[in-house]
């Protein structure tokens, strides 16, 4: 048997109850795929990515309806080593995509914060690629993980409780939709089947992340922490996103509007 058939069994037979069968539920809950729809996936080379490209290959063979993939990596300034890498993992996973650069590293690296341009400037390129290849949503590898971090991050950091949401209405590319199909699968199972099938993906390629381990690892490390006190703290992280009681909220905005509990009083 091939190894990339040996790895896209790994998933819904080896990993079904911890990866396949959390990936068909957020698709199924959330609603994240309709038919005839056309999904540019975006792969970063990392493992979630890779794992994502093929679990939505698993669905669009044996679903209950039609949809079309596109595989698309944005180059914004790897190294020749990380490009190499990347493409030999396609090989290796048999998963055909579109490579295309994007100058991004040559703007951003000059820059002493440049997080948020980077990842406005990544969200830019991938839009506007998926649209010329006529796709109406982008599948992004962000896990459960990403999630409850996102949370605490905006708690901690920000004063705020706001989610990293399932799907979202691009507000600035019509028509178009961004979705999350490892929304409930965890990041270590993700590790799992990577180590299971020897597969060796890239880590973060970004300079700046390399330098600083930054606020989303010291996240991590908080919630490592928690969950000794008690173990389904992640678990409960996730779960208030579903479980807000606005009678309980001093305010709340929807809509850009900010409602008091004093309006109500």
């Amino acid at each position: 048997m091939k190894k990339y058939r040996e790895v896209e069994k790994s998933i819904i037979k080896k990993y079904r109850k911890e990866i396949w069968s959390k990936f068909v539920k957020a698709v199924k809950d959330y609603k994240l795929i309709n038919e005839n729809d056309k999904i540019a996936v975006c792969m970063s080379g990392g493992k979630d990515s890779f794992l994502l490209a093929k679990c939505l290959e698993e669905l669009q063979r044996h679903g209950i309806f039609k949809f079309g993939l596109e595989f698309i990596i944005m180059d914004p300034g790897y190294t020749n080593d990380v490009l190499k890498q990347i493409k030999n993992n396609l090989e290796l996973l048999n998963i055909n995509a579109h490579i295309f650069k994007a100058p991004i590293f040559s703007y951003t690296d000059t820059l002493e914060n440049p997080c948020y341009l980077c990842a406005k400037m990544r969200r830019g390129y991938l839009y506007n690629y998926a649209k010329k290849l006529g796709c109406n949503k982008i599948a992004l590898g962000h896990h459960f993980n990403d999630v409850i971090e996102t949370i605490m991050l905006n708690l901690i950091y920000s004063g705020k409780y706001a989610s990293m949401m399932p799907k979202l209405k691009s507000t600035n590319y019509e028509n178009m939709e961004l979705i999350r199909p490892l929304y409930l699968v965890k990041e270590d199972d993700i590790k799992g089947w990577a180590k299971y099938n020897d597969l060796t993906f890239i880590g973060c390629a970004c300079k700046v992340t390399k330098k600083d381990i930054g606020k989303r690892q010291e996240i991590k490390e908080l919630i490592k922490r928690l969950k000794e006190y008690n173990p389904d703290a992640d678990k409960c992280i996730f779960t208030s996103a579903s479980n807000v009681n606005l009678n309980t909220i001093i305010k709340y905005k929807k809509g850009g509007e900010v409602h008091s509990f004093l309006d109500d009083y």
